[in-house]
């Protein structure tokens, strides 16, 4: 791990893959809730787990620095259900892309179970992991300018779903209407860091 001062009292701690950003973020967490770490803040992204609030930042960045990333610990918590239509205008495309019939993006999409390696973009959007390495999918060469509330969406790596109409570059497969974000509701994302999600499809899916 590198670990670098970020300001009077944060930290930012870079590790070499996605996985390992998800587990130290657990293991993180973990430590804060037993009281061995005192840190107002804990947010993963990409690579990297942000910590802020830190009493005392030299210290836990020595600690941090003498020790190893941590195994992936089991997946735990409930599991959000999100219900969604196969019927993505870029169905046929991720299909051609994984070499299957376009009603088995959805039965692959659907059985696999993701977690919310870390958010951002825009409020609700989660990054979810899951998908073996050969169904990750490109960003599309051209973006669009406005991609629909509700789009359920794959590039590289991940899987997401737009809380909000923006434009945007990945791979439409399907439509949700789930709330991904709502600030009368607490809290009001539907989706955070480490959440076990499953989607189920619903209605009439797209293919033949």
């Amino acid at each position: 791990m590198n670990v670098l001062r970020v300001g009077d009292d944060a930290l930012l701690v870079e590790v070499s893959s996605g996985d390992e950003a998800e587990a130290l973020h657990a293991e993180l967490l973990r430590r804060r809730a037993e009281g061995s770490l005192a840190a107002r803040e804990i947010v993963p992204a990409a690579r990297t787990v942000l910590l802020d609030g830190l009493t005392d930042p030299a210290q836990v960045a020595s600690e941090l620095s003498a020790a190893e990333v941590p195994a992936a610990l089991p997946r735990a918590g409930e599991v959000v259900e999100v219900p969604v239509r196969y019927d993505g205008p870029d169905l046929a495309y991720v299909a051609a892309h994984w070499d299957v019939a376009e009603r088995e993006v959805a039965r692959i999409h659907a059985g696999t179970e993701y977690r919310v390696a870390f958010c951002g973009f825009a409020p609700g959007f989660g990054y979810l992991t899951g998908l073996p390495a050969r169904y990750h999918v490109p960003r599309r060469d051209t973006p669009r300018t406005a991609v629909p509330a509700g789009s359920v969406a794959l590039a590289g790596p991940y899987t997401g779903v737009y809380p909000r109409s923006s434009p945007g570059g990945w791979q439409l497969i399907g439509t949700t209407d789930a709330v991904l974000w709502d600030h009368r509701r607490v809290p009001a994302a539907l989706l955070s860091p480490g959440t076990r999600v499953r989607f189920v499809p619903r209605g009439r899916q797209g293919g033949a």
